[in-house]
């Protein structure tokens, strides 16, 4: 197969032009050759279409790198199985391809898997060769020569190799399907336009902690990662998604040196002592997270919950005596598990002596395996009791983890990732012509295949596995997320188990959604129960949070609400206020309903004013009386007892005005107190006031020529008088109701605490018209009443009316200042107790001496006396 992303792609990896010489001149050749080989562990198997693969199969030795000579090939040793069983998988996936009718009729998927050997370069030659081909000499010609070059790699395991290798391979749109890499930074389809990936990001894994971390009330936590893309863009994803959330703050994050750096692992890991967080969450691969344990151990930290990135969460090389008292009751976020009926029958057909596996490790890992040593044995071998290798030994029978399929995490991202190229490749070209999405309707043809039209179809992928897991990507390339919870369980007899504990997945209907069973996870404390981790307690309900300066948001003060205000259940960080009609309890934790107060009958004051209301009117009723019965006597019939009758009247209606002032103020007696107590006053004034223009004008007739001024003030004139000036006060009343009524109001300015209900006057203006025509009235009678108080009768009423008016205007004229500065009640107490000292006033001083000489004095009670003359003393 030749196209020119492949042509160009050769010449990323040839150094120089290949060029010959001659005696005269230089001559270009029509083609070229490799500057060097490169010799790569590798596994291939032929195929129409050839899928590539990048697995950590062995261990590096780094070579010479002086430059003083050429630099050697570097060596792969050790064996790493699971490595090794992942590889194995992807071949179990295209063999069960190539065995399916339905995926791929008629097409033959081939392989070409590359052992990376943990070495970012080694793996980074590798997709270079898997991309362009290893041939030593490319005719620059219409036919290709050697191995086709893969349509598709699955890898690499870690991140940073996959940044590297999508970097280049990114260009030419060569798809690449990841099933370890979980950097957030492959999401950026701007950067890597051809990266897929079978495990989510790490996006997801960190908001799939924070959510363990919410469900735990773990908001105080430590960050630990690894010096690489890894672990430095999980820290970033860390603190931005805490950030965001706001679900808590990390208390340190540190970053684990590449080298043994025992200072710096001391620093790390006394920080971790003296932190208040119990929580620990570490970005690491296994191979490094044992030089921080051996730390721990050594400083024998405890007491710590341990959560454990993907990386390590199912690290058997951590589940050690040595290790577990520290980390057991790990919790981990770990791959999703699958299983892959027939994948143990396929790993058990691996010998040693196939010839198309030989170079890929299969030897050494028959030897590690069995613990022996194919001919010829290393010098010591045999003489030191080493078993020699026949190759004929039973794998069934071999405790190795390579042959576990109870527990398939990676295995299973691989298996998706072979079906996820596998299906595209279907898709592709299941494509009828002329209906093709490529430009003039084409579609891609197996002679004519280009990388960049299956990322076309990688994009829309859609398929279900036989685990029942959905399998497609999204707009990143990123699968849909879904992660186990596991625990670490450490059990009593020193044995260490892994289980399942819960799921944390991302739906379209519910979003994000964490799913655990507390009832299985193991704590390793006392308690038996999940730890405390915070900065600060929670606030108790009455009190807000006040941030510490220079600390993280979640260490805070608890300051107490203030008067008035609660808790607010939405914001901490502030309180709230009550509403209007309520006020905070002591607690301050919730609102209860203000105090009410007004003049109530039930209160000690209240009790009196309404005492004393009612005795005044029964006083005024025996008067009244009193008058009635001696109401032919000279002393009655002397001093006009019509009107006098009409003053005791308008007196016990100024008594009983008094108590529409007292209980909870409503709309009818705001209303009508104001234009009772005005209309009574004015009616009980004015009797006074014609009183004494009848007594001036009495005086005036005993005079000569006087006697016409006695025809204006006959019993008609009186009444209509008195009628005539009651009416002004009712005008002035009615003005003042029908523009600007007193109505019922709740007063809070007297106290926060309490509700004050009272009669807001509704205009100002009218209230101070009502007390100013009283006013005007009361002054004209005490004028009138001072002018003829010399009169020369015995008993001259002018004199008692002057002393009751200076009484009345007195009253009145302190009540002013009082009522305006009595707050709440008080103002209404100060109004009744000026209604009934100066109703109280006018009946003692108008009508005490006239009992007191009808009851007591009846010798007084004579015509002859009262006129002046017979007087018995």
């Amino acid at each position: 197969m030749c196209s020119s992303w492949r042509n160009n792609l050769v010449m990323l990896v040839l150094l120089y032009s290949c060029v010959t010489s001659s005696a005269s001149s230089l001559q270009f050749s029509f083609s070229c050759q490799l500057q060097g080989q490169f010799h790569l562990n590798e596994m291939h198997k032929a195929g129409d279409l050839v899928l590539g693969g990048l697995f950590q199969v062995h261990f590096t030795s780094i070579p010479d790198l002086s430059f003083t000579s050429q630099p050697q090939q570097p060596t792969c040793h050790g064996v790493y199985v699971l490595g090794f069983k992942l590889a194995q998988t992807m071949a179990f996936a295209i063999d069960e391809i190539n065995r399916n009718s339905n995926l791929l009729p008629n097409v033959t998927l081939g392989y070409t898997l590359y052992d990376n050997c943990l070495e970012l370069g080694i793996g980074f030659r590798g997709a270079l060769s898997l991309a362009s081909g290893q041939e030593d000499q490319i005719v620059v010609d219409d036919t290709c020569v050697g191995n086709p070059p893969v349509v598709g790699i699955v890898g690499d395991s870690s991140s940073t190799n996959s940044i590297a290798i999508s970097n280049v391979l990114g260009l030419y749109r060569v798809p690449m399907v990841s099933y370890f890499a979980t950097c957030s930074c492959l999401s950026d389809r701007q950067k890597y336009p051809s990266f897929f990936r079978t495990i989510p990001s790490d996006a997801f894994q960190v908001r799939a902690m924070i959510q363990i971390l919410k469900h735990f009330g773990w908001t105080w936590a430590g960050l630990i990662v690894i010096d690489d893309d890894y672990g430095l863009h999980a820290a970033r994803s860390f603190q931005s998604e805490l950030s965001v959330s706001g679900e808590g703050c990390l208390a340190y994050t540190e970053v684990l040196p590449w080298d043994k750096d025992t200072d710096e692992l001391r620093r790390i890991v006394n920080v971790m002592k003296k932190s208040t967080a119990r929580v620990v969450i570490v970005f690491e691969i296994p191979s490094r997270m044992i030089s921080l344990l051996e730390e721990v151990v050594r400083q024998n930290v405890t007491g710590l919950q341990w959560i454990a990135s993907e990386a390590w969460a199912e690290s058997a090389v951590l589940q050690t005596p040595h290790f577990m008292p520290y980390l057991g009751g790990t919790l981990g976020i770990t791959i999703r598990r699958g299983e892959i009926p027939g994948l143990r029958e396929f790993l058990l057909q691996i010998r040693p002596d196939l010839h198309h596996n030989s170079s890929y490790g299969n030897s050494l890992f028959w030897e590690f395996t069995f613990q022996c040593r194919f001919a010829p044995a290393p010098a010591g071998w045999v003489e030191g009791g080493g078993a020699i290798c026949t190759g004929q030994e039973d794998l069934g029978n071999a405790d190795t983890e390579y042959l576990d399929i109870s527990n398939l995490r990676p295995e299973y991202n691989v298996y998706k990732a072979v079906y996820a190229l596998a299906h595209s490749l279907d898709d592709m070209l299941r494509c009828k012509p002329g209906r093709g999405p490529f430009s003039g309707d084409n579609c891609a043809t197996l002679q004519s295949l280009e990388p960049w039209q299956l990322v076309y179809y990688m994009e829309r992928v859609n398929f279900t596995t036989p685990s029942g897991d959905q399998v497609s990507f999204d707009e990143n390339g990123d699968v849909i997320p879904i992660y186990d919870v596991i625990n670490w369980l450490w059990l009593p007899d020193g044995s260490t188990k892994v289980q399942n504990v819960g799921e944390v997945k991302r739906s379209a209907l519910k979003g994000e959604e964490l799913i655990l069973d507390e009832d299985k996870i193991f704590w390793n404390f006392e308690s038996k129960k999940p730890p405390r981790s915070v900065c600060s307690e929670g606030c108790p309900p009455g009190t807000h949070m006040v941030r510490r300066k220079r600390e993280p948001e979640c260490c805070f003060d608890c300051i107490p609400c203030s008067e008035g205000k609660i808790t607010n259940k939405s914001s901490s960080l502030e309180c709230t206020s009550c509403p209007e009609d309520f006020w905070s309890n002591p607690q301050r934790d919730h609102c209860i309903p203000k105090k009410t107060e007004f003049l109530s009958y039930h209160d000690p004051l209240g009790i009196c004013l309404t005492t004393t209301s009612l005795l005044g009117t029964f006083i005024c009723t025996v008067v009244l009386g009193i008058f009635i019965y001696h109401r032919t006597t000279p002393i009655v019939r002397a001093n006009n007892s019509e009107l006098s009758f009409q003053l005791l009247l308008s007196l016990k209606l100024c008594f009983l005005c008094s108590l529409l002032f007292i209980g909870r103020p409503r709309m009818w007696t705001c209303q009508l107190r104001h234009a009772a107590f005005g209309i009574s006053f004015v009616l009980c004034v004015s009797c006074i006031l014609v009183k004494t223009m009848v007594v001036l004008a009495v005086f005036k007739a005993s005079k000569p020529g006087g006697g016409t001024s006695l025809k204006w003030f006959g019993a008609m004139q009186q009444r209509g008088t008195v009628l005539f000036l009651t009416s002004i006060q009712a005008a002035i009343c009615t003005t003042w109701l029908v523009s600007s009524s007193p109505t019922p109001h709740k007063n809070t300015q007297y106290h926060n605490d309490k509700i004050v209900y009272e009669c807001a006057v509704g205009s100002t203006v009218g209230f101070a018209v009502l007390l100013g025509y009283i006013g005007v009235l009361a002054f004209l009678s005490c004028l009138i009443a001072f002018l003829v108080r010399n009169l020369p009768d015995s008993f001259n009423e002018a004199k008692l009316i002057t002393f009751s008016m200076l009484i009345f205007c007195a009253v009145w004229v302190a009540f002013v200042p009082a009522y305006v500065s009595s707050p709440g009640n008080l103002a209404d107490a100060v109004e009744v107790f000026a209604i009934l000292a100066s109703s109280f006033g006018l009946l003692i001083t108008l009508f005490g001496p006239k009992c007191y000489i009808i009851l007591l004095r009846p010798e007084m009670n004579t015509k002859k006396a009262v006129m002046g003359r017979g007087i018995v003393s």
